[in-house]
């Protein structure tokens, strides 16, 4: 019985370890499939199309312009959605190939995962209502309190600049803005291109005071994953140098009053 339980430990190792260490790039081009974890409720990134169950934007753009360039017309594209929280554990044991959901480029997590390079220079700010007295982090202080979105870096970004501030974490973006405009909170930190998106949904509240922060994002992928990961960054310059790059960026954030990336 003790060699039976270790026999099948050790298979189930052994499976774990094929499913990430499989070469990705070989294995998807023979299958045809590429499988990408992204955000669906994420405006001008990922976000559900109820009208057609469709998952839309910048995010998903950019994945289906690379997947037909690395793998050609025709490619089968599966779209997975993710959460800050589910994002890594989803792409360590194989769910998804790749992950591109507003993920910033981070020490910790580059000792996780392999990152391509930077696709989108954010920058961390504020979404406040209009006519509020909060217009920087220089405002926050004790009786202020900021939403935040658990497993991502702008939690811990903001209890550095603003230690006083208590923080609401919740689970995505959607509960977050929901909880703000609720008045669970005085304002709603992350990277200034969600908080865009947040405010063409709703006018009444608005990106403030700048970034504070640099947060570049990142696709990434899991380590060992060397091919696929030179493929992205050699399709990512080829795109930005052609101009389809510009051309998407322009289709979801050209109409955004303000909008730039990073600082």
């Amino acid at each position: 019985m003790v060699l039976l339980l270790s026999l099948v430990a050790l298979a189930g190792c052994s499976g774990q370890k094929s499913v990430t260490s499989a070469d990705v790039l070989a294995r998807d081009k023979q299958q045809n499939t590429i499988v990408w974890g992204v955000k669906s409720d994420t405006r001008l990134f990922g976000l559900m199309d109820i009208k057609d169950d469709q998952i839309k934007g910048f995010d998903i753009d950019i994945a289906k312009e690379l997947s037909h360039r690395i793998f050609g017309k025709n490619v089968n594209i599966d779209f997975v959605p993710v959460t800050s929280n589910t994002r890594l554990p989803l792409l360590k044991n194989g769910n998804v190939d790749a992950l591109i959901c507003t993920m910033s480029i981070t020490p910790d997590r580059a000792k996780q995962v392999d990152f391509s390079n930077v696709y989108f220079d954010a920058g961390q700010a504020l979404l406040v209502k209009k006519g509020s007295s909060i217009k920087s982090v220089k405002d926050l202080n004790s009786k202020t309190k900021v939403i935040g979105v658990q497993g991502s870096t702008s939690v811990e970004n903001i209890k550095k600049v603003a230690p006083d501030t208590p923080v609401l974490q919740l689970s995505d973006y959607a509960q977050a803005f929901t909880a703000l405009k609720s008045g669970q909170g005085d304002a709603l930190t992350t990277d200034n291109g969600i908080l865009y998106g947040m405010s063409a949904d709703d006018p009444k509240y608005v990106v403030t005071g700048g970034t504070f922060t640099s947060e570049p994002y990142g696709i990434a992928v899991n380590k060992g994953q060397k091919s696929f990961l030179k493929a992205i960054n050699k399709n990512l310059a080829a795109m930005r140098k052609d101009g389809t790059y510009h051309q998407i960026e322009q289709k979801w954030f050209g109409k955004i009053e303000g909008f730039k990336q990073g600082r």
